[in-house]
């Protein structure tokens, strides 16, 4: 072949250095990712978070249980405060289209996880979906995407303790939830639309010398911060 891509960094899932494969992010697209949930006023949520029983599948499917049902349980367990959006487990079926975009716009921010460990520079497209759409997004640090995204673009977090605290922080400041879901939203319609990502897949395929510097290939960003502010105090 001539070229292969893939949404996870090559060598995490056992890929030897070769020049034809090349990691690509989850590119976001104006026409699908067109809101702005930071310039919302009315929120009912805190924490939005979907999944479904297999890809695009259109209901929760009898007897499957998702892993990440016992992540939310756990979560739960640990702060009451939080107003959990969840859909896809739980007896609430899952949300597609329009009507994951209505839900998203009425929650304040949103959790990006994914099945499994963390793996390098991994996600599903759901990272797009979520700060495409302008909502402020916590990720799991060891995916190392940090290495792609500043600390005043998204959340990060080490662990479920460190997300708590981290949500109840942004929970009650607005101003800083609203600046950095802005940050990040802004970035990925910048610099990972489909156009540029599109562009990039064309001239790997063709070895076309390209001037663009494609964010993702930089790895400036080895930022260590876990996005707590000065004036934040976990107790």
């Amino acid at each position: 072949m001539d070229s292969n891509f893939c949404t996870t960094y090559p060598e995490a899932v056992g890929f030897s250095k070769n020049k034809n494969i090349f990691f690509i992010p989850n590119p976001v697209d104006k026409s699908f990712e067109n809101l702005k949930v930071f310039q919302n006023k009315n929120y009912k949520y805190d924490l939005f978070f979907a999944l479904s029983h297999g890809v695009h599948r259109g209901i929760l499917k009898k007897g499957k249980v998702d892993e990440r049902e016992f992540f939310f349980d756990k979560l739960s367990k640990l702060n009451n405060e939080i107003k959990l959006n969840l859909f896809g487990f739980g007896g609430r079926q899952p949300v597609w289209a329009e009507e994951f975009k209505e839900k998203l716009s009425v929650t304040k921010m949103a959790l990006n996880l994914s099945q499994g460990k963390p793996i390098k520079f991994y996600s599903s497209d759901r990272i797009a979906q979520l700060i495409g759409n302008g909502i402020l997004t916590f990720i799991d640090i060891k995916t190392q995407l940090n290495k792609i995204f500043k600390n005043d673009e998204v959340i990060f977090y080490s662990n479920l303790n460190d997300l708590v605290k981290k949500v109840l922080f942004y929970k009650n400041n607005d101003k800083e939830r609203i600046n950095i879901s802005k940050r990040g939203w802004k970035k990925y319609h910048l610099n990972m639309n489909s156009s540029i990502v599109a562009k990039y897949i064309i001239e790997k395929t063709f070895k076309y010398n390209s001037e663009q510097k494609y964010i993702w290939e930089w790895n400036n960003y080895e930022n260590t911060s876990t996005n707590v502010p000065l004036n934040f105090r976990t107790g």
